[in-house]
């Protein structure tokens, strides 16, 4: 049920700025703002006043005048919210804040909960959840990348999808139990084999949403990369070279690096997390056994894992024949960085490029102390993101609810799938479909409880 309480809230961030927003949102908010706006123009009234239009004047407590202010005006339905909504722009110092707030408030508004105003345009149709949920990863984003995947999904990206998928089940749903109520008479409303097809181009689109939740993810979290190897190949050297600045200690003593350090870059539009990790080496010493056991973690966690050899010493070879070091890089989307190359013979640097392509993995030859390569280096990582041919034009799914609600409607299609293929009653079709739907209906919000909607709405800020 929607709240019948005039919500408002500081809708810009906190602190002192050259400009701050107040919003006002619900039945009374014309009222309200009449009740503390005074127009320059004397006896104009907000509440008589046509919707999207801007009125300069000021907020006022009685006989007291609190600040000159900018009064956007927008009227249910066509706001953001589905109600009227009024959006106060005063000067950012924080006690004005502060006092236009405390007076909205002794007017009769009361404040925002985080994500209220957001929560009322899904509840007045003006949204679905995904979009709405879409609205927090906007305002999240901290790359070109991230910015344009939340965009596409607030404009309705995923929701179409949903929407598509589940017309076509709805159609078919309704002749299978069309069927059941003439059960009596053996007809069959709905064909079978046009039914498998569906449901199968149904369970390969969801898979494909599925697959696309890696990438998503690591858009909108940031794509962790791990550069591994022995000690005293210049993997600080690498990082701090990468990072730009002295991030990690660089020293020509092996095992100067004991724990795992991190930090982040955005490249082209991608924001990459580097964790440089402690070599990897036989060791008596009970601390550095503890950061190598931490990079093996490591190499768990990341998304690339740079792989980084000596090329001025053959004994890189054996680290490739120790056994846990090979499944771990042999999991994941491992690059090998052939370092030193501005020192080393040319052989070796072929003979690492002929180890990496038995193992499956690109290499790229650098020196990390000349600078040579780097920027090739950089552009496999971007290549290496994009390996798995999903584009940000592609419907991606970066949110964990929606992930696991599609893997539930996935088990639920297949379940179908089968059936069909075994020719089982039209009523367990209906039972699985009718469970596909559920779960597809949770990604738009169409199926809900109050419990979901708190806990998505909770992590949202205060003013949106």
């Amino acid at each position: 049920m929607i709240d019948q309480n005039t919500i408002c809230a500081i809708a810009t961030a906190p602190g002192m700025g050259a400009i701050a927003t107040i919003r006002l949102s619900g039945k009374e908010a014309l009222t309200i703002a009449d009740s503390v706006f005074q127009s320059v123009i004397k006896s104009k009234k907000i509440a008589d006043q046509a919707a999207n239009t801007l009125h300069f004047g000021q907020i006022v407590d009685h006989s007291e005048i609190i600040d000159d202010v900018v009064l956007a005006l927008f009227r249910a339905p066509r706001s953001f919210t589905g109600e009227d909504v009024v959006e106060i722009s005063c000067h950012g110092s924080v006690f004005i804040q502060q006092q236009i707030l405390q007076l909205l408030l002794a007017n009769g508004a009361r404040m925002a909960k985080a994500g209220e105003f957001t929560q009322r345009a899904f509840l007045n149709g003006k949204m679905d959840l995904s979009q709405a949920e879409a609205v927090a990863d906007l305002i999240a984003s901290e790359t070109s990348a991230a910015h344009k995947i939340a965009l596409k999904q607030m404009k309705g990206g995923i929701s179409q999808e949903i929407k598509n998928l589940r017309s076509k089940l709805l159609t078919f749903i309704t002749l299978i139990e069309l069927e059941l109520d003439f059960s009596e008479e053996d007809v069959e409303f709905a064909n079978r084999d046009s039914l498998l097809q569906l449901t199968i181009d149904i369970s390969l689109l969801i898979s494909n949403l599925l697959k696309s939740f890696q990438y998503g993810n690591a858009i909108k979290n940031g794509i962790p990369v791990a550069i591994i190897g022995q000690a005293n190949v210049g993997k600080s050297t690498l990082l701090n070279l990468l990072l730009k600045e002295e991030r990690a200690i660089v020293s020509d003593i092996a095992g100067t690096t004991r724990d795992s350090i991190e930090d982040v870059v955005v490249i082209d539009g991608i924001q990459f997390r580097f964790i440089d990790t402690a070599g990897i080496r036989s060791t008596n010493d009970t601390v550095e056994s503890l950061g190598i056991e931490r990079t093996f973690s490591k190499i768990d966690q990341a998304g690339i894992v740079l792989v980084l050899v000596d090329a001025t010493n053959l004994s890189s070879e054996e680290f490739f024949e120790n056994e846990k070091v090979k499944s771990k890089i042999s999991s994941k989307n491992s690059v090998m960085i052939i370092n030193k190359i501005d020192i080393a013979p040319e052989a070796n640097v072929e003979k690492m490029k002929q180890i990496a392509c038995e193992l499956g993995m690109d290499a790229i030859a650098i020196s990390a102390k000349k600078h040579i390569n780097i920027s090739q280096l950089v552009d496999l990582l971007v290549k290496s993101v994009h390996k798995t041919g999903i584009s940000e034009n592609d419907v991606i799914i970066t949110n964990i609810r929606h992930f696991e609600a599609l893997s539930n409607a996935n088990e639920a299609i297949n379940r179908v799938v089968a059936g069909l293929k075994e020719h089982i009653s039209g009523d367990f079709l209906s039972q699985d479909i009718r469970e596909c739907l559920h779960y597809m209906g949770e990604i738009t919000g169409e199926i809900t409880t109050d419990e979901v909607l708190g806990n998505i709405f909770k992590n949202f800020c205060i003013g949106k």
